[in-house]
């Protein structure tokens, strides 16, 4: 985040608090702070989830300055992010939703994921979901930052700590 131009204060930018429905957190794109829905979230993998979640859309917001009011592309472009990167899709998520294929499925939970987090946080149909989420698709399915990788497991997101830790003197050795 401070790369980018954002610092974070964890006692300012994260907030723990109930939450209405099956809501587990959420981005606050006025006061830049991350809200973590303290009663609807039971396990430490799941908060691990959604902590990463939601800071993809804080470094989206920091990053592109995303207009997430007016804009549903910047919307579904950030919620197809998160998606991808945060661990949201793994198999064993997925599993654990009864839904689970072979061939794309990654790809098809991070748009479905997408489309149900853009419904839960406007005011727009469906349709219009599907389509800004198709749009932007592919852009921002591969748009990896600040990761380098999906990480689907422990020892891949540790590998990409160790790539981003040396990401400098790579760079500087071009």
């Amino acid at each position: 985040m401070k790369q980018s131009g954002c610092t974070v204060f964890n006692d300012r930018h994260f907030s723990c608090e109930d939450c209405d429905g099956c809501v587990s957190g959420g981005f606050d794109s006025a006061t830049s702070q991350i809200v973590l829905c303290q009663n609807n979230i039971r396990h430490q993998s799941h908060m691990n989830r959604v902590v990463t979640h939601e800071l993809i859309h804080a470094f989206d917001h920091c990053r592109a300055h995303v207009d997430w009011f007016k804009n549903v592309k910047h919307l579904a472009c950030s919620e197809i992010r998160a998606a991808n990167l945060s661990g949201d899709c793994t198999l064993m998520n997925e599993i654990s939703r009864f839904k689970f294929g072979l061939k794309g499925h990654h790809q098809t939970c991070v748009r479905d994921r997408a489309i149900r987090s853009i419904l839960a946080v406007r005011k727009v149909s469906k349709e219009t979901a599907e389509k800004a989420v198709d749009e932007v698709f592919d852009a921002c399915f591969n748009d990896l930052e600040p990761f380098g990788r999906i990480p689907h497991s422990k020892t891949d997101a540790k590998r990409a700590y160790k790539d981003f830790q040396n990401r400098d003197r790579y760079n500087a050795n071009l």
